[in-house]
């Protein structure tokens, strides 16, 4: 069954079975609320009985309880009221304090499940969702969630123990107005059904739209830049209004379905009312009912029925946490396509070599990837990839990070199948440089420790040398504590690179690969790394994507991809004499000129 088509007791049960952790402290809340309920009740019943002690005095219901005056009677009930309304008070803290509580630990959870199991997906996993739509399931749905368990999951329950409680003492007092005084307690209870029904795919809706909305303000705010370089300001700002307002439209419809509910609650509310009020009175007039027991069927009625006017605004509350649940139980329950349940380790000192035999990897959207590709690239040697844009070059290297789940074939390291290692094991010992370099808000120090943040400052600063970062790194006014900024925006574009690279070096990993780290640099830039490659290089297995070929004719093997299969191996001075697609290449990117 899809998440999407659980009911919203469904979504309850997942709830709580997601949560048995928690039952010790569910219960604990729950009876909370339910004493506290009967105190709140108590008094009104008290009320009747002090009518009663004031019109019958040493007749009283309380006289028969051995307090013949009227005085001592009133003093009891005097006290009696004033430890009610301690419990009550007492309670109602207790219930507060273990609810809201609950809601915190419980939100927390959810979360950090929801995270760590997004964390443990393949990367088409992101590609197929947006970025706004994870964040509005994991802040906004799991935030909606806390909001009903803060006080609407207490309210449901009291509401329950009101309609029990109050039932139970009416059929006592007067069978017949309990019977009247219930009528409209049905028409109540179709009424909320009605309005579940209708409201939940309303909620879904409104959930959905709450993604769609976050996941433009999140696309724009990264994207300023671009946004502003077209002054593209006013477009922008016309589709988030139109975003915003299908965000407004399905909470309308939604609103309209509940605030429905609410005048039929009230009419209800008022039948039972008139027909306690009525029927009571005249049976207290005729003598069949007594006038202490008539007051507390009054005001009882009152606090049964009235009550059930905030039910719609309770269920309005429930409807929109079961929307989120489901769509948090949906992203904990989404398969895993890569597995991560390996237990082999790799020899230790891990060597390098890799091989990867018949490999074939289609994406699902398009149908590109690998088409039975084989290769073997010796330890501590330099292997490169070229080849046109979508060739399947870095796809190759998703697969030897298990980014990707193959079809069919294998990839070993030391003749260790990495689909029998943890991803841990199998990354460990791998170090990617890409294009794209991603630095994380922070300090310097931090992005280049991210790998290995138990490493000492002498550790980073030999690492940024290495990466021939450490140059530019000691002219900052703050130098390796800099601050980056969002996403490496402080630096420049070379500069992020040449960190990128010192952060996979901190590593030390025994294989290292370059997913075109020089295509988008400056020439000092690329100068600078193809330095730090002469040394890196030694007893490390380096694995390159390049589009300049000036910045691979020395490695030891160079594969040439085209449409997902290797089509030339060999040596830049193989390849050259191959005069095949290489050899073409190198003439477009030299000018014609020679070897």
């Amino acid at each position: 069954m899809s998440t999407e088509s659980l009911t919203s007791f469904q979504s309850l049960i997942r709830l709580l079975r997601y949560a048995k952790g928690y039952r010790g402290r569910i219960i604990a809340a729950t009876t909370c609320s339910i004493i506290n309920k009967l105190f709140d009740i108590a008094p009104e019943i008290l009320i009747g009985i002090a009518l009663d002690v004031v019109i019958n005095q040493e007749d009283s219901f309380v006289a028969k309880l051995g307090l013949t005056t009227p005085e001592s009677q009133i003093t009891a009930l005097a006290i009696i009221t004033f430890l009610i309304w301690a419990g009550e008070s007492l309670f109602e803290y207790l219930l507060k304090i273990l609810w809201r509580n609950l809601a915190q630990n419980l939100q927390s959870d959810m979360r950090q499940d929801a995270y760590n199991h997004v964390q443990q997906q393949d990367m088409g996993f992101f590609e197929t969702r947006s970025s706004g739509q994870l964040t509005a399931i994991m802040n906004d749905d799991v935030n909606q969630l806390e909001r009903f368990l803060d006080g609407g999951a207490n309210a449901i329950i009291q509401v329950f123990v009101s309609v029990v409680a109050v039932g139970a003492v009416f059929f006592v007092l007067s069978p017949l107005i309990a019977l009247l005084a219930f009528t409209p307690i049905p028409i109540i209870i179709w009424g909320a059904f009605y309005f579940q029904k209708r409201a939940t795919p309303l909620y879904a809706k409104v959930r959905e739209q709450v993604g769609t909305l976050s996941n433009r303000l999140s696309n724009n705010i990264s994207g300023m830049a671009t946004i502003k370089s077209f002054t593209a300001e006013s477009i922008e700002a016309q589709r988030l209004a139109q975003d915003s307002e299908n965000y407004v439209q399905a909470n309308r419809q939604a609103i309209r379905v509940s605030s429905a509910f609410i005048p039929l609650i009230r009419m209800a509310v008022l039948t039972g009312f008139l027909f306690t009020f009525v029927i009571g009175g005249l049976q207290a007039l005729s003598g069949e009912l007594n006038i202490g027991a008539y007051g507390v069927l009054v005001f009882l009625t009152q606090r049964l029925l009235w009550p059930l006017t905030g039910l719609a605004e309770v269920i309005d509350l429930y409807e929109r946490a079961m929307a989120s649940v489901r769509r948090i139980i949906g992203l904990i329950e989404t398969p895993i396509s890569v597995p991560n349940s390996g237990t082999a380790s790799l020899p230790s000192p891990v060597k390098g070599k890799v091989d990867i035999a018949n490999l074939v990897f289609k994406y699902p959207s398009s149908g590109a990837g690998l088409e039975n590709v084989s290769i073997q690239i010796s330890a501590g040697t330099t292997f490169a990839m070229v080849g046109a844009t979508g060739s399947g070059k870095s796809t190759l290297i998703k697969m030897l990070l298990r980014f990707y789940q193959p079809q069919s074939g294998a990839i070993t390291i030391d003749d260790i199948n990495i689909e029998t290692l943890s991803l841990t094991e199998l990354r460990r010992h791998i170090g990617l440089v890409s294009q794209d370099v991603f630095l994380f808000d922070g300090s310097i120090k931090e992005n280049i420790a991210y790998g290995k943040p138990n490493a000492d400052e002498g550790e980073i600063i030999a690492a940024a040398k290495m990466a021939e970062a450490w140059e530019f790194i000691e002219r900052l006014p703050n130098g390796i504590d800099t601050e980056v900024g969002e996403r490496g925006i402080m630096l420049s574009g070379g500069q992020r690179q040449r960190l990128s690279l010192a952060r996979a070096l901190l590593k030390d990993p025994a294989i290292l690969i370059l997913d075109e780290a020089t295509s988008a640099v400056d020439n000092e830039t690329e100068a600078a790394i193809q330095r730090s490659l002469r040394t890196i290089s030694k007893n490390r297995t380096v694995i390159m994507i390049a589009h300049r070929l000036s910045t691979i004719v020395h490695a030891d093997q160079i594969a040439v991809v085209d449409n997902g299969k290797i089509i030339e191996i060999g040596d830049h001075k193989t390849l050259l004499a191959q005069q095949g697609q290489y050899h073409k290449q190198w003439l477009v990117q030299t000018g014609g000129a020679g070897t």
